[in-house]
């Protein structure tokens, strides 16, 4: 359905709520290195719980690396979430196949990253003025579920 990409993860539970998160959406998970944690944190491993099974994760060495991977033989629509962003998450048509990318818990997207990307494919997550950002699983869950939500729930129970 869709792709998630997280740009140097650096809180391990945050990682796995997201791959939580991930695995009851049936959306992808991709995450660029350097990450701030092993793979095989505790952390990691008590908040996705026994979810892992059922997510599909990559690690990638960059996000050069990342972007090939997700393309293919097909590129797909790449999304940047930044506090900066040009146009709301309500206001974005979301399809199936389009990849949201975040950055990471204390910076956010890098801005060699961000500025790969057109002004009008920069979303911001809409919130009160004076206040810095959303916690980072709770910004992508936000966003996948109104991704999902406007492409009909496909494959809800």
């Amino acid at each position: 359905m869709f792709a998630i990409v997280l740009v140097h993860p650096e809180i391990p539970p945050n990682t796995g709520n997201v791959i939580r998160l991930t695995a009851n959406t049936a959306t992808e998970l991709h995450l660029v290195e350097p990450l701030g944690f092993r793979m095989d944190d505790r952390e990691l491993k008590r908040a996705g719980l026994d979810y892992h099974e059922y997510a599909r994760v990559a690690i990638h060495r960059d996000f050069a690396a990342c972007r090939a991977a997700l393309d293919g033989p097909a590129p797909r629509r790449w999304l940047a979430f930044t506090t900066t962003g040009a146009t709301s998450l309500f206001d974005t048509r979301f399809a199936p196949g389009d990849v949201l990318v975040f950055g990471c818990e204390t910076s956010g997207l890098p801005d060699t990253i961000v500025a790969q990307f057109a002004p009008s494919a920069r979303v911001r997550i809409p919130m009160r003025p004076g206040v810095r950002s959303l916690n980072l699983s709770n910004a992508v869950a936000v966003a996948v579920y109104e991704a999902w939500r406007q492409n009909g729930l496909a494959g809800a129970g």
